[in-house]
């Protein structure tokens, strides 16, 4: 069990071997006590002794209840999981002679995943004797990535790995696509028919 398993990682109370400890926390003066002292120090509160840090030299206790220590714990590590960045990595799979309308729609999705922040990983995959035309597919691909040079930078350039020639782009700062034009005068304004 995960709960199991964060028991054994600290250790508490009579389970503190070592002969002297540094205690800190709430309520108490910091500093470095024999084991026993500490042990009975947490007693008398009614909270137990928590080993905190054992490679520090005196190990680091803090009084406090083990359960509460516990949950706090597995709260910090939920907000760390939750404050980590997932990348996702999106295929794009051409071939040596892949149509307009094919890369044209290719294009289009790849545009799509990097506006969602995801990587690209666009490859032409090479059957058989299609081998023959590798500058075929670094042309396609460099091709692609200059097409996607608004929307992602690219992070490798096309690679021959087996019989996949691989280009990585990684989703870049979002230009507008559209230039910016200065606002109409009224001078230039057409006119509508007033009813």
């Amino acid at each position: 069990m995960k709960n199991d398993r964060n028991k054994e990682q600290f250790r508490i109370n009579e389970r503190i071997t070592v002969p002297e400890v540094r205690l800190v926390g709430d309520n108490i003066t910091s500093g470095v006590y024999p084991t026993s002292k500490a042990l009975q120090m947490a007693e008398d509160m009614g909270f137990d002794l928590v080993e905190i840090s054992a490679n520090a030299a005196p190990p680091v206790c803090k009084i406090i209840d083990y359960q509460k220590f516990l949950y706090q714990q597995k709260k910090r590590q939920k907000e760390q999981k939750a404050k980590t960045v997932k990348i996702v990595v999106k295929e794009i799979r051409f071939g040596p002679q892949t149509d307009d309308h094919d890369y044209n729609f290719k294009l289009r999705h790849a545009k799509e995943f990097l506006g969602d922040g995801a990587k690209v990983k666009a490859y032409v995959f090479f059957k058989g004797r299609s081998i023959l035309f590798k500058e075929q597919g670094e042309v396609l691909l460099l091709r692609f990535a200059n097409d996607l040079e608004d929307y992602g930078k690219v992070e490798q350039m096309p690679v021959l790995e087996g019989k996949r020639m691989i280009i990585m782009i990684s989703p870049g700062l979002k230009k507008s696509v559209h230039s910016h034009k200065p606002p109409i005068s009224k001078q230039e304004q057409p006119q509508g028919r007033k009813i």
